[in-house]
Formats: structure tokens, C-alpha cells, sequence
């Protein structure tokens, strides 16, 4: 078999990466063109169409593949051929980022082959959009307490959906943001804030959604998100001030209430192991995890 060629995701890849992740709906909040394209700059994902799939290798330490997104039978043609072309050159075959769904499906073409280890630090974390934005019940009766402090404390606040005329000022309040938080010491709060950067330097190419709250004028919290599949929104950034008591309980809700309501669910994403973020995730009570994790083949050298 010859070398696949892999490339990096591009801006004028953007309808051919989206219309492989449509055929194969996925509530994971890798499955969108956007989180593809801003995070293969870091973690240096290329792509290719085999077998008429989508398939994304990583490279670091050794070759592995994102399970491939396409219609049932060219995946299954797909992981045929990757087995094949892993077997050639000597090399393990690993699959990352599968989905419950995808290992049932990998498990039914090939009974007992593989096994699956789930990494609770990348799943994804899913709410019912109308919890969201009513916050309604005891169990979220503390953020309403810091919903209505924060309108106690700052009655002029306002919300509005970002735009290309103030996509720019959300831009200054991240680097102002950045600065506060020591992202220039932590390069994977370095890397996610210049994903940051990105999603509103693009977010007319990418096709996103936002918005934004200000306080006199300022603005002092943003969000970005975009639909992962017809029935799930995925929010892909969130960021405030904070010294801004109950700027990000705000941002939350109103996101959600202005942006997010022709959806069921909202995924928020992982917390990546963070002790803080876990926390604070756990607290608005998701109604599922989208668990991901990495599918090994059992008593195979290769």
C-alpha cells in the first residue's frame, strides 16, 4: 500500500471536513469543522479521505486514527484498509476519540477484537438546553441566587450577539483575560486561549455563533458555540472577568437563552482532569457524558 497523504485541515477544507461529520452524526464536540481546524494547529491533526470517510491521524508518540466519520459501510471499508496499511508497517493499531456509539458499532463488525479505555478527563459534558436557561429547581437554586446578584450589582449589564462590528472587542477582553490569568506560563492555557483568539479572529469564516455581555459599556464576558449535530448545540468558549461576581453564571444563561433554544441539549465539553472546571460543570447537573476513548486491538502484535 502506498503512503496515505495526509494534510492539515484548512479554511477551504471547511465543506468537505463538514459534510463527512453530517453524514455521521455525533454529539461529540470534536465531530465540527471549527474544533478540527483551530486545534490541529496545536496538536498538529492532519486529515484524509479514505474509502470515502473522514479520517484524522495523530502522530504523537506513534501513529493513531480518530474513528472515521462517513456512512456505516465506507467506515467499515476504512478501518478494513487502516488495519491493512497499519499491518504493513509494522505498526499497532490504535482508533482515539471513540464514542459509545463507535465501539458498539467497531464491536459488532468485529466481535471480542478490540477493547476500549474511556478517559473520563475528555468527556463531554451534555445539559438539557431548557435547565440551561430557566435554571430551574432546588438543585440550581444556587445559580439563580448568582443570577439575580449579579443584576442587584450591576443594573445597567446588557447582552447581544457578537457581530463582526464587536467580535473585536471581545478579542481585547481575551488578551486582557490571558494577561490576568498567567496563560503565558501554562502552554495549555497558552494553546487553548489561542484557539481563543482564533474562533473570533475567524468567527464569520467559521460560521460561529455568540455572545456577549457588557457592564457600562465594557464587555466582560463572551461565548462561542456553534451546532455539533441537529439536535445539540456545543458551546467551545466561554470567558469573564473573574472579579465580575456572577459574570460567568451570566453568560451561561443568556448564551444559552438567546442562541441555544432551537436545540435540546447543550454539550459544554470536557474539563480535561481540572479539578476547578469538573467542579463547576458537575454543578449545573448534566443530564449525560458523551465518554470518549481509545480502542486497542486484543492479543494482536500489531
Amino acid at each position: 500500500m502506498e503512503e496515505i497523504q495526509f494534510k492539515r485541515p484548512e479554511l477551504e477544507d471547511k465543506e468537505i471536513i463538514s459534510s463527512y461529520f453530517a453524514s455521521a452524526p455525533s454529539r461529540s464536540c470534536e465531530r465540527t469543522f471549527a474544533n478540527s481546524y483551530l486545534w490541529s494547529r496545536h496538536y498538529h491533526v492532519k486529515y484524509a479521505v479514505i474509502e470515502d470517510s473522514l479520517v484524522f491521524q495523530d502522530d504523537d508518540p506513534s501513529p493513531a486514527f480518530a474513528y472515521p466519520a462517513g456512512k456505516p459501510a465506507a467506515v467499515k471499508r476504512a478501518l478494513d484498509f487502516l488495519m491493512e496499511y497499519c499491518n504493513e508497517r509494522g505498526w499497532k493499531f490504535k482508533l482515539y476519540n471513540l464514542t459509545e456509539e463507535n465501539f458498539a458499532q467497531l464491536d459488532g463488525w468485529y466481535p471480542g477484537q478490540f477493547q476500549i479505555e474511556y478517559n473520563r478527563d475528555y468527556a463531554d459534558y451534555v445539559y438539557e438546553t431548557e435547565k440551561l436557561a430557566t435554571l430551574a429547581g432546588k438543585k440550581l437554586h444556587g445559580k439563580r441566587n448568582h443570577i439575580n446578584k449579579f443584576k442587584q450589582i450591576y443594573p445597567d449589564w446588557s447582552y447581544e450577539p457578537i457581530d463582526e462590528k464587536n467580535a473585536e472587542e471581545c478579542f481585547q477582553m481575551a488578551l486582557e483575560w490571558r494577561n490576568l490569568n498567567g496563560c503565558e506560563d501554562d502552554p495549555e492555557k497558552n494553546a487553548e486561549m489561542c484557539v481563543t483568539l482564533n474562533f473570533l479572529r475567524l468567527f464569520r469564516e467559521l460560521g460561529m455563533k455568540g455572545g456577549l455581555i457588557r457592564i457600562e459599556g465594557r464587555v466582560v464576558a463572551f461565548s462561542i458555540g456553534e451546532e455539533v449535530c441537529e439536535d445539540t448545540f456545543v458551546v467551545h468558549i466561554e470567558k469573564a472577568f473573574p472579579d465580575i461576581q456572577g459574570a460567568y453564571p451570566m453568560i451561561n444563561q443568556q448564551f444559552v437563552l438567546h442562541e441555544c433554544m432551537d436545540y435540546k441539549y447543550v454539550n459544554r465539553e470536557e474539563d480535561t482532569g481540572a479539578e476547578g472546571l469538573r467542579k463547576a460543570k458537575l454543578s449545573y447537573h448534566p443530564v449525560f457524558l458523551v465518554e470518549k476513548g481509545i480502542a486497542t486491538r486484543i492479543n494482536s502484535n500489531r
